[in-house]
């Protein structure tokens, strides 16, 4: 059966996306696309779909490397099913419970110390005394899960 092929002015009305975010979903390899006699670009119509998946997985914060690894696991590059985003969706469930998290985090101390162990704040020299926290690595240790007294007591 033969695909149907729409333009990418069509494509990316209906996908809610501009037509550079196309040409680059299709550099990247998550969509794929063809030229028409014209030299017009033009992708087949189950390219909605997949640009549907690709914005719902951005949506919950999945990187463009691992929505292209998601797709490479369907079989000859087939729109996803709801099977396939039902099965992907349970693969990335702890990453979005951790994210879940740490926005919960975040939303309990946005009224005091940010936890990142820049002692710009009065307040930080309570909470992260001599930037302990900085042991621990780089960002916002307290909001990424460190408990200052776990912090305080590898330091010691």
């Amino acid at each position: 059966m033969e695909k149907s092929w729409i333009t990418i002015g069509e494509v990316a009305a209906r996908a809610g996306v501009a037509t550079s975010a196309l040409r680059f979903y299709e550099a990247e390899g998550l969509i794929s696309g063809r030229r028409s006699a014209r030299g017009h670009r033009q992708y087949p119509r189950d390219a909605l779909r997949r640009i549907a998946f690709i914005r719902a997985a951005q949506a919950v914060g999945l990187a463009l490397p691992d929505i292209k690894a998601a797709l490479a696991t369907l079989p000859d590059g087939r729109t996803p099913t709801k099977a396939d985003w039902s099965r992907l969706a349970r693969d990335w469930g702890p990453r979005l419970d951790a994210q879940i998290a740490a926005l919960q985090r975040l939303r309990l101390k946005l009224d005091s110390c940010i936890g990142c162990g820049c002692l710009s704040m009065k307040a930080c020299a309570l909470y992260n005394p001599k930037d302990v926290a900085a042991v621990r690595g780089a960002g916002a240790r307290y909001l990424l899960g460190d408990s200052s007294s776990s912090v305080i007591a590898e330091t010691q």
